[in-house]
């Protein structure tokens, strides 16, 4: 089978200078913590990593979507969508993606005299699951944030605050209750179709069928589309897939991410297929609407 270890189709990575990083040792915040590199691969197939003398920092995987492995030592476990692990220096370990389902995933490598408070015992897969106040797509605003600040690093404020950034990222995993509850949106009181349509914007970035939302709110498949398409006049998979062009737009408009990069991180397998979604919904293409909205 073949394995890579980097360079692939709509990854990004930022990989910190020695220079930036010694030169930011003097801020006090940043011995604390601090990133050396970033990245972001999607649906990575043959994706494959193996450290047999360990490294001198730790490193966070969070998959969002798809499934691969990890050894560590003599231990090997899966990690599936929405779980994370954090792995700890001078330990021997490799990863990689299941070439059938390849993940998707988001990580970063990380030091400083307090990155140990943020490694769980024992080390495996923790999961995250999304829930009505789960917070799945603040945790990747916070990733986007940093990573944002770090193609800045250049300047030392940027670096700092891509630090400050990340303690909230790593406290997002470490302290999931805490997180989820500062933020906890009362949706006792609303209706069905917006308890649904907060579900579906917490998973916007995976592909929900109709048989998992129904499950999700305890409902055959017909009863939940007809409750749905009563308080909304849409079907259920047509408004999600809705969901993900809006997604897309604030990408294309917020962002300086290649289209290519935008679709697979939404679920979208096909540069055409997302295409043509994207021009039956907001009538233009992609790239049109890239430049029209940049020059408007």
């Amino acid at each position: 089978m073949p394995k890579q270890k980097e360079g692939f189709k709509g990854q990004r990575l930022i990989s910190i200078s020695p220079e930036i990083i010694l030169n930011s040792q003097n801020n006090p915040i940043n011995k604390t913590l601090y990133v050396t590199k970033i990245g972001f691969f999607p649906a990575v197939k043959y994706h494959y990593n193996n450290k047999e003398k360990g490294v001198d920092y730790f490193i966070i995987l969070y998959c969002t979507s798809g499934e691969g492995w990890c050894k560590i030592g003599e231990k090997s476990f899966t990690v599936s969508e929405n779980q994370y692990v954090i792995l700890p220096p001078k330990t021997p370990y490799s990863f990689g993606a299941n070439s059938g389902n390849p993940w998707t995933i988001y990580w970063i490598h990380f030091r400083g005299t307090l990155a140990s408070t943020f490694l769980n015992f024992p080390i495996i897969p923790i999961q995250i699951l999304p829930e009505s106040n789960s917070r799945l797509q603040d945790r990747i605003q916070l990733f986007e944030e940093i990573y944002a600040n770090l193609e800045l690093s250049y300047h030392s404020d940027h670096y700092s605050y891509a630090t400050i950034c990340l303690y909230h990222f790593l406290g997002s995993f470490k302290y999931v209750e805490q997180f989820r509850r500062i933020r906890n949106v009362d949706i006792v009181e609303n209706g069905f179709s917006e308890k649904v349509i907060y579900f579906m914007r917490e998973n916007v970035e995976t592909n929900l069928t109709l048989g998992q939302l129904a499950t999700h709110f305890n409902l055959s498949t017909s009863h939940f589309c007809a409750r749905f398409q009563e308080e909304t006049k849409l079907s259920p998979i047509k408004y999600f897939i809705t969901l993900k062009i809006e997604k897309a737009c604030q990408y294309i408009e917020l962002s300086n991410l290649k289209i290519s990069d935008i679709y697979p991180k939404l679920g979208f397998q096909d540069a055409a297929y997302f295409s043509r979604t994207f021009v039956k919904i907001m009538g233009i293409s992609p790239t049109k609407y890239r430049l029209r909205e940049r020059h408007s």
